[in-house]
């Protein structure tokens, strides 16, 4: 039987849901956990910059395994790379481990992540293009979005109470638990649809070749520049913001053992971004360009930041965290679309993986960085400082938008953004490598053309 769109969209969603709900056991508790363990803030946020060093070295690589050997393969190997650093993480705790082993720790989750990324949605957006989606991929990926908050949401409220009734090193047995639970689902459903792995190719030549896809079609390919570059900039502040959350709001609350205060604030967060991902439809039909709405949560993001820097009350955080994961949220889909539409097929994992790459390596500084702020000085001044670092963001928006990129205008009869020339974007068995110049010249662009 052909697979459908419909199930192709659905399986997107459950393994979205599904991957989320195991990683989020720790995520409303992760910097009270390297905390406890005996690090400072300084080295906690070092630690998690370690974790977006592993995403530097590894997005290529992991991008390229997916465009040869097939985003199921990488899909899984994420899980289980996630699924050993998980309980890395769990004995490094328990023994109170030296800072280099958390580093390594951290790197190997790193690796993990970069296996998602870019396969999982190439996986999507390839599935929907080969099976006729009736449908804007804004929708789709927004479906992506509303499924992570809903795991989000379960599994910090269950991490956070289950830390406060036994100790913290219990929802990360929970979450290697959940991530074994994932790999056997995503064994049993996932299967690339719209694209062939190109399966006993030299992984060396494939590195070269698609390395130098993914620059011409990335940072060589102008509307895709700006906004790669914006994520270059900004890419450590979303991180930081999360996580510097926990310990921040005990220190509001004046309750430093409440785990689980942690945990429901990192729910309101999953509610929140179920709620973007929502409106993400809505704001599509009435902006109709993509750069209008990321200035727009851009810019909405900046002032949600300096907010809960400057106005540091328990409960006008709260509410001001909760704005600022749904703009957020927004942002995600309408990027991811963005980007998307201007990537041929064939090099689709990589070049998102490039991207994510990018993001990485501003997360790797911006986040010791921040953390050194506020281990310095204070929590209010570290959020002050990262909504000046969002701001930041904006001018390169602003070229992206000038480029008239075709993916910036939003057609509502939009049904998938896959640029196909060659046997490449049909997913032939051995693309040929001159055709991504072949394809990038033949590409539609604008009076002079950007997760």
């Amino acid at each position: 039987m052909a697979t459908t769109a419909r199930q192709i969209l659905r399986t997107y969603v459950v393994l979205t849901l599904l991957s989320t709900f195991a990683s989020s056991f720790i995520w409303g508790i992760n910097t009270l956990f390297l905390l406890d363990a005996g690090l400072s803030v300084a080295q906690a946020f070092a630690a998690n910059a370690f974790f977006t060093v592993g995403e530097v070295l590894f997005e290529v690589p992991t991008g390229v395994v997916a465009d040869t050997m097939g985003r199921r393969v990488s899909y899984l190997l994420g899980a289980a790379t996630l699924f050993f650093g998980t309980l890395l993480y769990l004995a490094m705790w328990r023994v109170h481990g030296p800072f280099w082993g958390w580093a390594g720790a951290s790197i190997l989750l790193g690796l993990g992540f970069t296996f998602f990324s870019g396969a999982t949605e190439a996986w999507l957006v390839d599935g929907l293009s080969a099976t006729h989606y009736q449908g804007t991929v804004d929708a789709a990926l927004a479906r992506g979005k509303m499924a992570e908050g809903a795991g989000m949401l379960v599994g910090t409220i269950l991490g956070g109470v289950v830390a406060q009734a036994t100790n913290l090193g219990v929802p990360y047995a929970l979450r290697a638990a959940a991530l074994a639970l994932t790999f056997a689902i995503a064994l049993a459903s996932m299967h690339d649809v719209g694209f062939t792995p190109r399966r006993g190719a030299s992984v060396v030549a494939e590195v070269r070749g698609v390395l130098r896809a993914s620059l011409h079609h990335g940072l060589g390919h102008r509307p895709v520049r700006w906004v790669m570059l914006g994520g270059l900039l900004g890419g450590g502040v979303p991180i930081f913001g999360f996580y510097a959350m926990q310990p921040y709001l005990l220190q509001l609350r004046g309750e430093g053992g409440s785990y689980a205060v942690a945990g429901l604030a990192a729910a309101l967060v999953a509610l929140a971004q179920i709620s973007g991902a929502y409106v993400v439809p809505w704001a599509s039909r009435r902006l109709r360009r993509r750069t209008t709405i990321l200035l727009f949560t851009t810019g909405a993001s900046a002032a949600c930041l300096a907010g809960i820097g400057l106005f540091p009350r328990f409960w006008v955080v709260l509410a001001l965290l909760a704005g600022w994961a749904i703009v957020f949220a927004m942002a995600i889909p309408i990027r991811q679309a963005y980007l998307n539409s201007l990537i041929p097929s064939a090099e689709r994992a990589t070049v998102l993986s490039f991207d994510n790459l990018l993001t990485s390596a501003g997360g790797a500084i911006a986040q010791p960085a921040l953390g050194k702020i506020a281990d310095v000085w204070s929590y209010p001044i570290s959020y002050v400082a990262g909504a000046a670092v969002e701001l930041a963001v904006v001018p390169f928006l602003v070229l992206a938008r000038r480029e008239r990129a075709p993916s910036d205008r939003i057609d509502a009869r939009e049904v998938t953004p896959a640029p196909r020339a060659g046997p490449a974007a049909r997913g032939a068995a051995r693309p040929d490598r001159t055709a991504p110049a072949r394809r990038a010249r033949g590409a539609p662009r604008g009076p002079r053309p950007r997760g």
